[in-house]
């Protein structure tokens, strides 16, 4: 079921290499769905977006009455409510000691030019989560809030024909706007052009990604990275736990058919073990279906023979979460610089940071761990520079700049700058 690939082959990095391409790639059909429905909402709007919705989820009706949601709110189990009011407290003091760390820029120097850095919330943001994942809405629309963005609206697709109640109840909670009941695609392209947000957030699998990445070229802002499918990598050897390992990477698998489970050992003694160990737990989960495809799609164990392989393949993966679950796991973390989220030894899973450790659990996928982080307040903000320059100042570092234009041969640059030169 799942892949093996060993270091012994000397071609075992170029392997590895088509292994995670092949999976990144959205074939050109796919693609041109993505911008047919893009191009038809932008069109046709709610007609559209309609359309798409029923075919696609066989869903008529796009936007909640109250009497629906606090309904539905109602129903939901008390204990579920308790478990989001503990994981909204840690998420939130979690984040709000990133807002800490936000402070505009005043500087003036000897000339009395005056240079400033100022912190602005984005205006509007959609929020996009899976129907049945509360704890996205958690992890993009707190930050949001603190961040003091003014318009938060909520796009997520109706399970099996119904709202999620835990989700109706975070977004009442943190204070959404909005809620819209669409998903996929046309919910992407409804947020940019029929709701007109600034910024969509949220993960998804591999179409709603593509059509964030089709948007983001020019219509409107999404996060810095590529948020979906999931992805986790699990670093064991011969003294971890082999239910940790088989249970890590199945917690992923479940997720999406396109979600990636990978696992690197020194040990080729636990791999048979693993593999055994992976078959007794799809037995007894109910998305089975799932987590197979998953496995046998994007399922790999990688058989390494030293530390320095190690790191070369974890920087390479560059996966969403790693799992160090090894006793030295010290050693290797100031080498592994890509990667979304680090969970440290046997006590530290990473299905418990999706949810109550207070850390986002939204992350960069698809390998966009080697330029960007995951979700966090930064990504709710825009920093504006404001130059107010002095008389005396503008003279004292206007002929550098001259200079420096006339070099490039942008004449009307100097020009502009000679204006405002007392000259002779």
């Amino acid at each position: 079921m799942i892949k093996l690939i060993n270091s012994n082959n000397k071609n075992y990095i170029n392997k590895l290499r088509k292994f995670l391409e092949k999976r990144r790639k959205l074939d050109s059909t796919n693609s041109k769905i993505v911008f047919n429905i893009i191009k038809d909402i932008k069109n046709n709007k709610y007609e559209a977006l309609l359309k798409y919705e029923k075919k696609f989820s066989k869903n008529s009706k796009i936007i909640p009455t109250k009497e629906e949601i606090n309904k539905s709110i109602k129903s939901l189990d008390p204990r579920v409510k308790k478990a989001i009011d503990f994981a909204y407290n840690r998420i939130k003091k979690f984040h709000f000691e990133q807002k800490k760390n936000l402070k505009d820029i005043i500087y003036t120097d000897k000339y009395k030019n005056k240079l400033q850095y100022k912190i602005v919330p984005i205006r509007s943001v959609g929020i996009y989560v899976p129907g049945n994942l509360p704890s996205t809405l958690l992890m993009n629309a707190i930050p949001a809030k603190l961040a003091n963005v003014k318009r938060l609206v909520l796009a997520t697709p109706k399970l099996n024909g119904k709202m999620n109640p835990a989700v109706l109840y975070v977004a009442k909670k943190v204070g959404i706007d909005k809620i819209f009941c669409m998903g996929g695609v046309q919910a992407i392209a409804s947020l940019a052009f029929i709701q007109k947000v600034d910024k969509i957030v949220g993960p998804g699998n591999q179409f709603v990604a593509e059509a964030k990445r089709q948007l983001s070229a020019k219509i409107v802002g999404t996060e810095s990275m590529f948020a979906g499918p999931s992805e986790i990598c699990v670093l064991a050897d011969k003294k971890t736990k082999i239910n940790q390992i088989t249970t890590s990477l199945v917690s992923q698998a479940e997720h999406d058919i396109g979600s990636q489970c990978i696992l690197v050992t020194k040990d080729k003694n636990i791999i048979p073990k693993v593999k055994s160990d992976i078959k007794k737990i799809l037995r007894s989960i109910p998305r089975r279906s799932v987590a197979i495809k998953s496995l046998k799609k994007n399922g790999l164990i990688i058989n390494v023979k030293n530390d320095r392989q190690i790191i070369d393949v974890i920087n390479l993966i560059s996966p969403e979460h790693l799992e160090l679950n090894i006793k030295n796991y010290k050693k290797y973390l100031s080498k592994i610089y890509n990667v979304g989220s680090i969970c440290n030894g046997q006590y530290t899973p990473m299905s418990l940071s999706d949810y109550t450790v207070g850390t986002n659990h939204v992350l960069p996928t698809a390998g966009s761990a080697k330029f960007s982080s995951g979700l966090n307040i930064n990504e709710f903000i825009k920093k504006i520079s404001i130059v107010t320059l002095s008389k005396l100042g503008v003279e004292k570092i206007g002929n550098p700049a001259i200079k420096l234009s006339e070099f490039e041969k942008l004449f009307a640059h100097a020009q502009s700058i000679k204006s405002r030169i007392k000259r002779g």
